[in-house]
């Protein structure tokens, strides 16, 4: 068929012509051999599918978060690895379990942010009660700081708190994960940390076991009957 722009009188000719077995491609355009028939990618027509019945997912759908955690809020002692390095270099701990979600944040970020906000208001706090020589008006305020910025962090590890749920369709446990981190902060970093590798140990032991076939030998004689053991050699 004809372009349907210079058939239609636009200003903009279109650039699918009609060829036929006498005339060539345009002589402005170059097409190399191929590229006429390559698949094109349009990812807003793409489709999420179920994995187990393979039916089209609305885009609003959301898979179920009602797994439970593998271990409890307050079993800390189970991996006696992350319960040392979570009491004494949290901000390590918690570096590398966003490290571990976000492929794209260095752990070292994180753990600078950690330790600026807990570490660093934790020492400010201890100070601000050391020195009894500090005005009681600036004391309050430096409290009313503290507590504002802990509640800053708490929503900002209760962020990635809620994607390693969202990874691993994991329930609130035991409430919401800003909650979580706001009051018991350390305990949900130990408890995401072991999450993380636990479930890393159980995907490395799910090893694929594949069977080769049997051995199967090729006999001559079935192939070509008019051979026979005495005359394969001819």
């Amino acid at each position: 068929m004809a372009a349907a722009a210079e058939e239609a009188g636009l200003g903009h000719p279109s650039r699918y012509v009609q060829l036929t077995r006498d005339q060539d491609a345009p002589a402005d355009e170059d097409i190399r051999p191929g590229e006429l028939n390559l698949p094109a990618h349009f990812p807003q027509l793409e489709q999420r599918r179920c994995c187990e019945c393979g039916q089209q997912l609305p885009e609003s759908y959301e898979a179920p978060a009602d797994e439970p955690w593998t271990t409890g809020i307050c079993g800390c002692a189970e991996d006696t690895e992350s319960c040392w390095t979570g009491s004494f270099f949290p901000c390590v701990l918690f570096g590398h379990n966003v490290e571990a979600l976000r492929e794209d944040i260095p752990w070292t970020t994180p753990c600078t942010c950690h330790a600026v906000c807990v570490e660093g208001g934790i020492a400010l706090a201890i100070l601000t009660v050391i020195f009894p020589g500090i005005d009681p008006s600036t004391s309050i305020l430096i409290g009313e700081g503290l507590v504002f910025s802990w509640w800053l962090f708490a929503t900002y590890t209760g962020i990635f708190r809620q994607q390693l749920q969202r990874k691993y369709h994991l329930k609130d446990s035991p409430c919401d994960p800003c909650l979580v981190h706001c009051c018991l902060h350390w305990c949900a970093n130990c408890q995401e940390h072991r999450e993380r590798k636990g479930r890393l140990a159980d995907n490395a032991n799910r090893n694929t076991i594949v069977n080769p076939p049997p051995m199967q030998e090729m006999s001559v004689v079935g192939n070509h009957p008019s051979i026979t053991p005495e005359n394969g050699a001819a």
